[in-house]
């Protein structure tokens, strides 16, 4: 099963708002739930002997890159094993599939998910649902995903039903936003739910990788303070660059004691936090659930197409190159 931490708090609004200083590269702090940015050219080198001291020659090996699970193209479904169950909360879980090959990585790259399918015997179609992984895509032998069980949802339904042993259908990767290291200057995060595993994706490659400078604004709409997920993981970037990485939360149900934001995310908030509309080189990312979405951004018509802008970040000025919905 995975271990569970406790969660800290981020720090009120008032104490954060748009406010970067120029950060010296890290030389600590975990980063243990990072992938590695690309295999290693060099695996090790050595001298070998023949008859003495003498050196004859430097053996060099190299690094053969791990074999993806999911290759796109005409690759068709895969089927993947459960091999564990984590209870998040009173709705959550998080699922750990494995690999056909213990040392295969997923194959997926920044951005993108992949489909998850199933059929039930008295079912006319079948089922169809993108999830992005949590897991690092450098991690070997297993995909994990982060799925909130929702009453009228076939696939989270089903999904929650699993047990260990039984399989399920996956294909991949679906492209979503193409990243490259620095290719904005900052950034900013909204999202509802699980709408945070696609902004947490962006944040591994980003902070991963430290020729990537970009600075990361996250806003975090939940109903109540048990359903903020990766709390702890965010939690561990606020810690780890203080300077580049913001993180507010909002509530809708907040407990007496919160020190946070309370109600939906709000136009005033995010006012205050984004990044401005005339700031060169940002973009603004948004996921969430169909209330969230219309709210802030409008909704996204279909994978092929973001529709229109409209909402919240309309109405503050931001343009349609500006934003992207997942």
């Amino acid at each position: 099963m995975f271990a569970r931490s406790a969660f800290r708090v981020a720090q009120p609004l008032k104490t954060q708002a748009r406010r970067y200083a120029t950060e010296t590269p890290s030389k600590g702090g975990s980063n243990a739930f990072f992938y590695a940015a690309g295999a290693a050219a060099i695996a090790g080198a050595g001298y070998y002997y023949l008859g003495g001291s003498t050196p004859v020659a430097a053996k060099v090996k190299e690094a053969v890159p791990a074999k993806p699970a999911f290759t796109g193209g005409d690759q068709g479904f895969l089927s993947l094993k459960l091999a564990d169950v984590d209870i998040v909360n009173h709705n959550t879980k998080r699922l750990r599939f494995e690999l056909p090959e213990g040392d295969m990585v997923s194959g997926l790259h920044i951005a993108s998910a992949i489909l998850t399918k199933f059929k039930g015997p008295n079912d006319e179609k079948a089922t169809l649902r993108p999830y992005t992984p949590i897991s690092d895509e450098g991690e070997k032998g297993h995909i994990d995903l982060l799925v909130k069980k929702y009453p009228d949802g076939p696939m989270s339904t089903h999904l929650h039903d699993l047990v260990p042993g039984q399989r399920l259908d996956f294909k991949g990767p679906l492209p979503k936003y193409s990243w490259s290291e620095n290719k904005h200057d900052h950034i900013a995060l909204i999202a509802g739910g699980t709408g945070i595993t696609p902004m947490y994706q962006l944040c591994r490659a980003i902070f991963n990788n430290s020729n990537d400078k970009t600075k990361v604004t996250l806003v975090f709409g939940n109903v109540t303070e048990e359903d903020i997920l990766l709390r702890r993981e965010l939690a561990e970037l606020e810690n780890t660059y203080p300077q580049r990485f913001r993180a507010f939360y909002v509530l809708d149900k907040a407990p007496k004691d919160w020190q946070g934001n309370t109600g939906y995310i709000s136009k005033e908030l995010l006012k205050t936090v984004l990044p401005e509309p005339k700031e060169e080189n940002i973009k603004v990312f948004v996921c969430g659930p169909p209330g969230l979405m219309k709210a802030i951004s409008g909704p996204k018509v279909s994978p092929k197409d973001q529709g229109e802008l409209s909402g919240s970040l309309k109405d503050l000025g931001y343009s349609q190159e500006q934003v992207y919905k997942f």
